[in-house]
């Protein structure tokens, strides 16, 4: 069931986005009286053969175009009159040009027709961002919170010098309001934290290397979690073994725990065991003995009892830090690139895939959670179709800046031809990135 809600909540943004970043050129193309004979969310081909098993869902015609729903579910296309793309070739444009045609339009307006999905991209993640800090705010752990007990250091942290118990009182010679904040600052070079330890004041200096372990999913730091019994899952160990919501666990087996990580930490020792739980319940202490998974999961989500803070927001404040937030979504792309350039990060924990994706929304369905995800991939598809790669929104702006600088319009076989390319780079991307999700899936 967490499968399908993950692919379930993975299909709806895309859904979503894709629609949307095609209405973009859909519109432009209209305004500036362009034909368009289909508008598709998701491929009615295999793509990307645009002559084989090709068959929708749904369509239906309306005026001069057929809109419809794919039964491929990889993106989705508009097919604009007189443009080359994924759906057709040069061949298909050798008859005169028409005047309702894209290619018979001055070069500025076929720019705004190929910047369109990027700019409603755009618009679409600077209002999902904004709805979602008007409806929900900013919910954070304070630096106060967090540093009544300090932070949990895995062994990658401890690596680096940090100590479970550490209270990381700067970051980069700053205070910080938000613990967001210090895991935000792995994405900066030459970090450092400044940290109280035992009363004592210490620098912690980050290597720059190391957000690509963090990247793959290697646990750094988090602070320490004092817990209780959250929802419990149906056929589980702990439901098996009479585990219930609002359960506090305050042994395992002979060791006193306290916090989350140490109780994670010991319930590793016991996989594929039976265990003596001893756990407060209404006031009474009641012993209870599952037997551990192989994965080393009893079985429920633990509830935090950090008090969280939350910073609501008016209709005008939500649109200034919502817009601030999402536009903030490029520039750090641009950063998080020029880090594997540098060799900070690989490019396999960098990227992600459909398998990573859907693996961000998680096995529930979490409203506020969803809408946060959408909106920071509507600026991330924003950001991706605008590399100037062929077949991509801005390897055609590209050759559009080309042609209204030196007025030499480039030939429709030139065209077709940085198309195949664009698309044989592509797929090759996806071929990989898809590998590359599923290797971790499976393996990490």
């Amino acid at each position: 069931m967490a499968v399908l809600t993950m692919i379930g909540q993975l299909l709806l943004a895309l859904t979503i986005l894709v629609g949307l970043h095609e209405f973009g050129h859909f519109i432009f193309a209209r305004i500036f009286g362009i034909r368009v004979n289909k508008f598709y969310i998701f491929f009615d081909f295999l793509f990307p053969l645009p002559n084989v098993l090709n068959f929708a869902l749904w369509k239906k015609k309306k005026g001069d175009t057929e809109y419809g729903l794919g039964w491929f579910p990889l993106g989705g296309y508009v097919d604009i009159a007189g443009m080359i793309d994924e759906t057709k070739d040069a061949s298909q444009l050798s008859s005169e040009p028409q005047p309702d045609e894209f290619r018979s339009k001055p070069a500025w307006q076929r720019l705004f027709v190929m910047l369109g999905g990027i700019i409603v991209n755009i618009i679409l993640g600077v209002l999902i961002f904004w709805g979602v800090k008007f409806v929900w705010g900013d919910e954070y752990y304070s630096k106060a919170e967090v540093n009544k007990a300090g932070i949990y250091a895995y062994p990658l942290a401890q690596e680096i010098g940090l100590k479970s118990g550490d209270r990381i009182v700067k970051v980069n010679n700053a205070d910080y309001a938000d613990f967001s904040d210090v895991r935000a600052a792995l994405m900066q070079e030459n970090t450092e934290f400044t940290v109280e330890r035992a009363g004592e004041i210490k620098q912690i200096p980050v290597p720059n290397d190391l957000i690509d372990k963090v990247a793959s999913k290697v646990p750094f730091i988090e602070p320490i979690m004092p817990f209780h019994v959250g929802e419990v899952t149906k056929d589980s160990p702990a439901e098996k073994a009479g585990l219930k919501n609002g359960d506090k666990i305050i042994r395992i087996d002979s060791i006193p725990v306290t916090y989350f990580q140490q109780f994670q930490t010991e319930l590793d020792k016991f996989k594929n065991k039976k265990v003596e739980l001893l756990v407060e319940r209404g006031g009474q202490q009641v012993k209870l003995y599952p037997v551990i998974s192989s994965e080393s999961k009893l079985g429920f989500r633990a509830q935090s009892e950090l008090e969280s803070s939350t910073q609501k927001y008016n209709i005008g404040e939500a649109f200034g830090v919502g817009a601030k937030e999402a536009l903030s979504v490029i520039p750090n792309q641009i950063k998080g690139f020029g880090r594997i350039f540098k060799g900070h990060i690989s490019a396999g924990n960098a990227v992600s895939g459909p398998v990573g994706l859907a693996q961000w929304f998680g096995g529930y369905w979490d409203w506020e959670r969803f809408w946060g995800l959408t909106g920071l991939l509507s600026m991330g598809l924003a950001f991706m179709n605008a590399l100037p790669i062929p077949a991509l929104d801005g390897g055609h702006v590209l050759v559009l800046l080309y042609e209204m600088i030196t007025r030499r319009k480039p030939s429709e076989k030139f065209m077709e031809r940085t198309q195949q390319v664009g698309t044989f780079i592509l797929l090759t991307l996806m071929v990989l990135v898809l590998f590359n999700d599923t290797f971790k899936a499976l393996f990490k």
